[in-house]
């Protein structure tokens, strides 16, 4: 009886040291968030497109534009966003404490993190690659030249790791220059302490933009070493606020593949497409079965627009990091983007 009962107490501690206590406590997130009327969001501190203040403090960028649409969808208002920075090393725990309701931070969802970390990864919002930026002048063509290298890696990433298999898989060798704060390891780089720098190739692109004092002495190699899937992350134990999150995702990539946009939804509002009527709320019902108004959808293609423009504006043709959609375009025109139905 004593061995079964520590057994018990043990199960116990561990799930609430992971933030989760199973479904007993289902709703308690969402509850947590309307009753405080804020959603609190952990974010990259400085990562251009994706999460970075601007000059007046005001955060920008898809995951920003993520926590917008979670917000609009809860409270009608996309400003209702308490913006949490947080290093690789801080997010998780940050998380599984309670002290955000979201992870929106370019974090790759991996099987490890899905499970023994206590997570829940919502749909993917950016379909990324692990690869290597270095100065021009080095004359480096590939990645399989970088034997013996000094390379800047952040911790507490899959980036190290990847680092560490393609090195090995290829029987090489290289002298790690571990770093964890962004800023820190990019100035690493771009001052000469290491040969190379590695994270996905869409933070390399951000990098060599946002931060080189001339983005054409930098040239990013064309390896891609590893599968990146960027998605937001919740704890895991709460059903109904995975629910609204997955959603709230999944609404932002139907509404590109059925054109609404934010400029013309008040004009779909008359469309006779059941489909669309039933996702913006005109045909009432799924507002209902996640617990918030059936104006949800609406509300948030409205506040920030579709999947679409999001990437456009913060990483695609209109940002200065002008990344080609590639696979995180649409199912129909040959990418990864594929939204569930709502119905």
């Amino acid at each position: 009886m004593i061995g079964t009962g520590l057994r018990a107490f043990f199960a116990l501690a561990i799930a609430i040291g992971f933030g989760f206590v199973g479904p007993a406590q289902a709703g308690a997130t969402f509850d947590k968030v309307k009753q405080a009327g804020t959603l609190v969001c952990g974010v990259n501190p400085g990562l251009a497109g994706f999460g970075q203040p601007d000059n007046q403090g005001n955060y920008k960028g898809l995951d920003i534009d993520v926590c917008k649409a979670i917000a609009a969808a809860l409270f009608g208002d996309p400003g209702k966003v308490k913006y949490v920075p947080l290093t690789a090393q801080q997010r998780f725990t940050a998380l599984q404490s309670g002290e955000i309701d979201i992870l929106s931070r370019n974090t790759t969802w991996t099987l490890q993190r899905d499970t023994e970390l206590g997570l829940n990864f919502g749909p993917v919002v950016y379909y990324d690659g692990q690869g290597f930026i270095a100065p021009k002048k080095l004359n480096v063509k590939s990645a399989k030249e970088l034997n013996g290298a000094t390379i800047c890696v952040q911790p507490g990433t899959t980036t190290e790791l990847n680092l560490a298999d393609y090195f090995r898989a290829n029987k090489m060798t290289f002298k790690p220059l571990v770093i964890e704060k962004l800023d820190e390891v990019v100035a690493a780089y771009f001052s000469g302490r290491c040969d190379v720098y590695t994270t996905d190739r869409s933070g390399l692109a951000s990098t060599r933009i946002a931060r080189a004092q001339n983005p054409d002495d930098h040239v990013i190699l064309p390896e891609v070493i590893s599968k990146e899937p960027l998605a937001p992350v919740v704890r895991q134990g709460d059903d109904q606020w995975n629910d609204v999150v997955r959603w709230v995702v999944y609404a932002l990539i139907e509404a590109e593949e059925v054109g609404i946009t934010a400029k013309n939804i008040d004009e779909k509002l008359k469309s006779e497409d059941p489909g669309i009527k039933r996702m913006l709320g005109v045909t009432p019902g799924t507002g209902k079965s996640l617990g918030l108004d059936d104006k949800w959808a609406y509300n948030a293609i409205k506040a920030v627009g579709n999947y679409g423009e999001i990437f456009e504006r913060h990483v695609g043709k209109d940002s200065p990091l002008k990344l080609d959609r590639g696979i995180n375009a649409l199912w129909t025109q040959g990418g990864l983007m594929y939204a569930v139905p709502i119905r």
